[in-house]
């Protein structure tokens, strides 16, 4: 028997939709639910792990906190991509960033404590409130504020809130967030009780530019940290590693977390993700260039069809309008029936988010233009 926390928890929409049997139409299945990217490991990477396998320092228990030499090369990938300064006290290395994103509250602040989380939002999310017997604090995502927050309107939820998730590039949203709004961000908060968590899980992605790490706006590291993810720029989902770097005490608290529930990540992964993030000049601009055709396509056929599609400003997903008598789970089962498509129903994300649904560009052209082709014959519901 489960104990009532677990029992309690919020559903795992995402893990019962993995393990869920589908009923499709006639055609052949077009699966652009899951954002797993669809590309394999770069060679050097591969290569890195054949030879780390054979190391005997990889073969026993090793340094809880990670290598020195992962925490060096996180270091200097920051100060060339973003012109951030880290020491090793402002790393922790992450057995991939859903732990972290999950267990931070639990690790950092007392239950009671307030967490403000963008609506619609990662559905992870909500779990590390309820796992932290915290109190979830909502703050809305509109499109006239290009899904910003609004501080100025929450200004008394505010009040009781210490710690802010923020996730930009957006997933579900595609939105995006520029240097300035993290300064904004920064400035508000500095020297208050409320902190911030910023997922930046996507921040491979950036179509317009590249995308701002909230640490240039927060260069002595008081207020936020920001969790690294090198599943989608990497192609390493199946890895499970990433990083969170930025505030001392916020991070000592993910180092001292793990250090009582792990005994270190595995030392192959951490090779891996050494020669990712040594090679990383390289590898991300062509992951991006990628996703950026499809996303440049994706966008024009939709146009073409007048599917209101939101602009993808950065990430790896689309976020649409179901047809009115719909919302987001009833056209879910419908294109699912009539036409073998599976996405996302927009639930998961948050109760602003009930009529839309998410779709993946984490598919190959082909299944890109199928999926075009049969929204064509049914355009007409919008």
């Amino acid at each position: 028997m489960s104990s009532k926390l677990l029992n309690a928890l919020s559903p795992s929409y995402f893990s019962s939709m993995m393990n869920e049997k589908l009923e499709t139409g006639s055609k052949p299945l077009l699966n652009f639910a899951v954002g797993i990217p669809d590309g394999k490991t770069p060679k050097v990477i591969t290569d890195a792990v054949k030879t780390a396998i054979d190391k005997e320092e990889n073969q026993k228990y090793g340094a809880f906190r990670g290598k020195p030499e992962l925490k060096e090369s996180i270091r200097k990938f920051y100060k060339r991509t973003y012109g951030v300064t880290l020491e090793d006290d402002n790393i922790a290395i992450l057995f991939g960033t859903k732990n972290a994103l999950v267990n931070f509250p639990l690790a950092h602040v007392d239950p009671g404590a307030g967490i403000m989380l963008p609506n619609p939002g990662y559905a992870d999310y909500i779990t590390a409130v309820e796992l932290a017997g915290a109190r979830l604090i909502d703050m809305p995502l509109l499109k006239e504020n290009n899904y910003l927050p609004d501080f100025d309107a929450l200004s008394d939820e505010l009040e009781d809130t210490d710690l802010i998730y923020l996730n930009y590039p957006s997933n579900p949203l595609g939105a995006a967030a520029d240097q300035t709004f993290f300064d904004d961000v920064i400035k508000r908060f500095k020297g208050s009780q409320t902190q911030i968590v910023h997922d930046f899980a996507y921040a491979a992605f950036g179509y317009n530019e590249k995308h701002p790490s909230i640490l240039t706006s927060d260069p002595n590291f008081d207020t936020a940290i920001e969790i690294y993810s090198l599943s989608k720029g990497f192609n390493m989902s199946g890895y499970r590693i990433g990083f969170a770097a930025g505030n001392k005490d916020m991070i000592e608290s993910i180092n001292k977390f793990q250090d009582h529930t792990n005994a270190g990540v595995f030392g192959v992964t951490q090779d891996a993700a050494i020669a990712a993030l040594d090679n990383a000049d390289e590898l991300i601009p062509a992951q991006n260039e990628i996703f950026n055709r499809r996303k440049a396509f994706i966008s024009d056929a939709l146009a073409d069809l007048n599917i209101p599609l939101e602009p993808i400003e950065g990430g790896i997903f689309g976020w649409i309008k179901v047809p009115d008598g719909f919302n987001g789970e009833s056209f879910t089962k419908y294109l699912l029936k009539e036409q073998s498509i599976l996405v996302t129903p927009g639930k998961p994300f948050g109760s602003r988010a009930e009529d839309y649904i998410r779709i993946s560009l984490a598919v190959d052209d082909q299944d890109l233009t199928a999926f075009t082709k049969r929204l064509a014959e049914i355009k007409n519901l919008w």
